[in-house]
């Protein structure tokens, strides 16, 4: 019987010579090892890359990292923001996949904008040049904070309309002056209709045919030409025989005994401020006229706030006019604190030693050192520089270059003794010209 050779069963692979399977791993593991150097995986796209276990698998040995083209260390990878464990079962998607939100640098937050300044334009440092030159061209007179004239209450006042009141305004102003000391009280009376003083004397005001706003229009124009006004309460607490209330303050008994003789040719009588009703007028004349004429820079006293030494008696009223001044001025500020008080006396020695007027004590805003004597004027220069400045007379003006050219004083005041006030500015005027 013949022999039969049986039927092979199976895929053949045993007849694969072996050196065919060696190459075929060998190529495969080579083909592994070098994916990325040789791009297969981009080949792919992505859904098909996640199917392919060897393009994804990673490897087991840790690769030499390839170097890059800058020293410094590649920024770290922002992390995915994970998807919070209270998701629900059917997550938003902005929920389960938000998107990355951008934050400002905190300095764009904290910090605004920086404004650039722009250079300034031709125009505005034309501007400058003049403004700059205006101040370094002032004279020496210009620079006193006060350059101020004396007007009497009836200079200006008497029928004087509005037109003739705004001219003179604008006159002064020219003249380089830049204060008007205007008369507004004087001989116990009023230069404006006053109802303090018809309830306490019956008269309304001083025996004068000024219009009834003659003083509104006075300061309106003076601050218009940026001048100030200062309302002058002329005499102080001094009358004399020609005062409309003479007798009835002689019959009320408000004059301290004796005849004030302290300038000559004149006699005066002295109202006592120790009688409350005598204090109680004074100090609602003062309120009354800053809540009048809200709008007026000061109010000036003058030496006639005093008694002179040599009345009958020797009684020392020191005490008693500083606490009515104190008074006074604690209620004329309460009811306009913007006015200034100001006073014109005489050095604060000779005022305290021959007047009782102890002004260092009143609580002042301004003091001013009346010098219209030649005795002693060098002597009373050295209380001018301690305080707002220095009074003088149109009989003075020689002393005016001295006065000018010193800058410890402040303010030159001038008082008008020929009783000429525009002939007075207009001379002032020459003098300071000269000078500068």
């Amino acid at each position: 019987m013949s022999h039969q050779n049986k039927e092979r069963k199976g895929c053949g692979c045993g007849n694969i010579p072996i050196s065919l399977v060696i190459l075929i791993l060998g190529g495969g593991y080579w083909l592994f090892t070098q994916r990325n150097n040789l791009g297969l995986s981009n080949i792919l796209p992505n859904n098909q890359q996640l199917n392919i276990p060897f393009l994804t698998s990673k490897p087991t040995t840790s690769a030499t990292p390839v170097p890059t083209l800058t020293s410094s260390p590649a920024p770290a990878p922002t992390p995915t923001p994970s998807v919070s464990s209270t998701a629900t079962t059917q997550p938003n998607p902005i929920q389960t996949s938000p998107t990355p939100q951008i934050t400002p640098s905190p300095a764009i937050q904290t910090s605004p904008t920086p404004q650039v300044t722009p250079s300034p334009t031709i125009e505005n440092k034309t501007n400058i040049n003049k403004i700059q030159n205006s101040v370094a061209a002032k004279t020496p007179w210009e620079k006193k904070v006060i350059r101020g004239i004396y007007l009497s209450r009836y200079y200006i006042t008497n029928n004087a309309n509005e037109k003739t009141i705004r001219e003179r305004v604008r006159f002064y102003h020219s003249q380089g002056i830049n204060t008007i000391i205007h008369g507004v009280w004087g001989n116990g009376c009023t230069m404006y209709n006053s109802e303090v003083m018809q309830q306490t004397l019956g008269y309304k005001s001083c025996p004068n045919k000024f219009q009834n706003k003659w003083l509104d229009w006075l300061i309106d124009e003076a601050h218009k030409q940026g001048m100030e006004v200062h309302a002058y309460f002329e005499k102080g607490i001094k009358i004399d025989k020609n005062s409309p209330i003479f007798d009835l303050a002689i019959a009320r008994k408000w004059v301290v005994p004796g005849v004030d003789k302290t300038y000559s040719g004149i006699e005066h009588y002295v109202l006592d401020v120790e009688i409350p009703e005598v204090a109680n007028f004074f100090k609602n004349i003062l309120v009354e006229f800053v809540e009048k004429y809200p709008k007026v820079d000061a109010v000036q006293w003058d030496d006639y706030l005093g008694y002179h030494a040599e009345l009958p008696g020797k009684v020392d009223r020191t005490a008693k006019l500083t606490n009515l001044l104190q008074e006074m001025i604690g209620a004329m500020k309460k009811a306009n604190p913007s006015v200034s008080f100001d006073i014109c006396h005489h050095n604060p020695y000779w005022a305290k030693r021959y007047f009782a007027a102890d002004w260092e004590k009143w609580n002042v805003d301004r003091a001013f050192i009346q010098a219209y004597s030649e005795k002693n004027f060098k002597d009373e220069l050295n209380y001018v520089k301690k305080y707002h400045g220095i009074a003088i007379t149109d009989k003075q003006f020689h002393r005016l270059p001295e006065l000018i050219e010193d800058q410890e004083i402040k303010s030159i005041l001038v008082f008008p003794l020929s009783g000429k006030p525009e002939e007075t500015a207009a001379n002032l005027k020459k003098v300071t010209q000269k000078k500068n």
